[in-house]
C-alpha cells in the first residue's frame, strides 16, 4: 500500500505538470474560450472511445449511472471554460495562481458531501493558500475579471474532484471520463446551437490551432483525465486538490520562459507562489506521518 501511494503521488505530480502546460497551450490557441473547450472535449471523446474499443472494455454495467456522469461533465466543462476565459482576459500566471484556492474549496465542500470529519490542518492549509493568493494579488489589481473567473474555475474543479471520488468506487475511470466528456460536449453544443454559433467560420481552424488542440485533447485531457480519476481510488480529494496547487508553479515557470514580456510578475507574486508550494509539501509530510502511525 505505501508503494502504491508513492507511485500514485508521483503520477499525480506528472499529471499536474501536464495541466500546467495546458495553460500554455490555451494561451497559444487563438480560438475563443467556449469554442476551444468544445473542440477539446469533442476530440478527447474520440481518443477515449478509441482506447475503450482497443482495450475491448465493457461499459454497459455503468449504463444506469450515465445521466450522473453527463451532469458531472457539465461541471468540468464549465471549469475549463472559466479557466481558459481567465487566461484570455488576464494571463497564465494570474489564472494558475488563483487555482490554488481549490484546496480551500475542497476542505469546505467535502465534509458537507461525504460527511467526512473536518480536519483542522486542512482548513489551516487552505487558509494559508488563500493568504498566499491575497499576497499575490495585492499588487495585481488590474486582473479583476481574470481573478473572478479563475476562482470560479477553482471552485468547479474542487466540486468535480469530490464528485468523481464517489464515482470511482464502483465504476471504471475510463468509462466515467468518456461520458463526462460527452456530457460537456452536449451541454456546450446546446449553448452554441441556440446562440447560432455553429457557422462555417466556427469550424475553420488554423493548422497550428488544430495541432495544439490535438495535443490538448489527447495528452492533456484524455490521458490526464483518466489517470487523475483513477488516482482518486488511492488518494483522497483534498490531497489531489492540494497537489494541484503545484500547477501554478509549473505553469508559471513555463510561462516565464515562453512569454517573458506578458508573464513576468512582481516579487510579491512569486513570494505567494512559494508559500503555496511550501503548503503542498507540508500537507504531504503530515499525511505521510499519519499513514505511518
Amino acid at each position: 500500500m505505501p508503494n502504491d501511494k508513492l507511485r500514485s503521488q508521483l503520477l499525480l505530480h506528472f499529471i499536474v505538470f501536464i495541466w500546467g502546460f495546458t495553460a500554455i497551450i490555451g494561451k497559444l490557441i487563438s480560438l475563443e474560450a467556449l469554442s476551444l473547450v468544445w473542440f477539446r472535449m469533442l476530440f478527447a471523446v474520440f481518443f477515449i472511445w478509441g482506447y475503450i474499443v482497443y482495450k475491448k472494455m465493457d461499459w454497459r454495467h455503468s449504463i444506469q449511472q450515465i445521466p450522473m456522469f453527463l451532469l458531472a461533465g457539465v461541471v468540468i466543462a464549465l471549469h475549463w471554460f472559466a479557466f481558459f476565459k481567465a487566461i484570455k482576459v488576464s494571463n497564465v500566471s494570474v489564472t494558475l495562481a488563483c487555482l490554488s484556492t481549490g484546496a480551500f474549496f475542497t476542505s469546505l465542500i467535502e465534509p458537507l458531501v461525504s460527511k467526512k470529519k473536518i480536519v483542522g490542518y486542512e482548513i489551516v492549509f487552505g487558509l494559508i493558500v488563500v493568504a498566499g493568493l491575497a499576497l499575490i494579488f495585492n499588487v495585481e489589481t488590474r486582473f479583476v475579471e481574470g481573478i473572478v473567473l479563475a476562482l470560479v474555475s477553482a471552485f468547479l474543479s474542487a466540486s468535480f474532484a469530490i464528485i468523481n471520488t464517489k464515482f470511482v468506487i464502483h465504476h471504471e475511470p475510463v468509462v466515467i471520463s468518456l461520458f463526462e466528456l460527452i456530457g460537456g460536449v452536449l451541454f456546450f453544443s446546446l449553448l452554441l446551437g441556440f446562440s447560432g454559433s455553429f457557422t462555417s467560420s466556427f469550424f475553420q481552424i488554423s493548422l497550428s490551432d488544430l495541432g495544439y488542440l490535438l495535443i490538448l485533447s489527447s495528452i492533456c485531457t484524455a490521458f490526464a483525465m483518466i489517470a487523475s480519476t483513477a488516482l482518486l481510488r488511492v488518494l483522497d480529494a483534498y490531497t489531489v486538490m492540494l497537489t494541484i496547487n503545484l500547477e501554478p508553479v509549473y505553469g508559471i515557470i513555463l510561462a516565464m520562459l515562453l512569454f517573458e514580456q506578458t508573464e513576468t510578475m512582481s516579487g510579491t507574486f512569486y513570494l505567494g507562489a512559494i508559500i503555496i508550494l511550501l503548503t503542498v509539501i507540508a500537507n504531504g509530510w503530515l499525511k505521510s506521518r499519519k499513514s505511518v502511525n
